[in-house]
């Protein structure tokens, strides 16, 4: 079955609030919706993409942070930080669902993560660099944070007026 791209939901959206359910059962559903968000990540372009960005909440991310070669498409279900370096990095941050802004976020520089397969099988894996700030922004999506929560407030709704207005402008057409 050929993979599906999904619509993005745009800040300010209710549903990227909220905290998503663990997945109970991995059903051939959960699976093709996986392949769908790495369709849609893929499309954006974007190197992540959390469930709750579709409007699914369920605790569900897929990322690819190979910038060139060959791809390394990561489909994680239930993911979770185990473990964190105390030292940090700054990168500058994006998000599919706040287009086109960035700001540099202060995030461990290194994080263990613990998730179930599309297989249905637990992994563990050390996660650096790039990788580990994507996994974490994604983790975050699906306890209901954004990046732009780690900035302060003038920033914060600066950001969140100009995605408003991008909302407003995509609605138009």
């Amino acid at each position: 079955m050929e993979a599906m791209k999904r619509q993005i939901l745009i800040h300010p959206d209710p549903r990227l609030k909220k905290v998503c359910a663990p997945v109970a059962d991995l059903s051939d559903e959960l699976r093709t919706l996986a392949e769908d968000m790495l369709e849609t990540m893929y499309d954006a372009p974007g190197i992540g993409l959390a469930a709750p960005q579709i409007g699914v909440l369920d605790r569900l991310i897929v990322m690819d942070c190979v910038k060139e070669g060959e791809p390394e498409p990561m489909v994680m279900f239930n993911p979770e930080v185990l473990g964190s370096s105390d030292d940090t990095n700054v990168y500058e941050e994006g998000c599919l669902s706040i287009p086109e802004q960035y700001a540099e976020v202060t995030r461990p520089k290194e994080v263990r993560v613990g998730w179930i397969d599309m297989d249905g099988n637990p992994q563990e894996k050390d996660f650096d660099g790039l990788w580990a700030t994507c996994v974490q922004h994604e983790i975050d999506h699906l306890n209901g944070k954004l990046f732009i929560d780690y900035l302060g407030p003038m920033k914060r709704q600066m950001m969140t007026r100009k995605s408003q207005k991008m909302k407003r402008e995509m609605a138009r057409g």
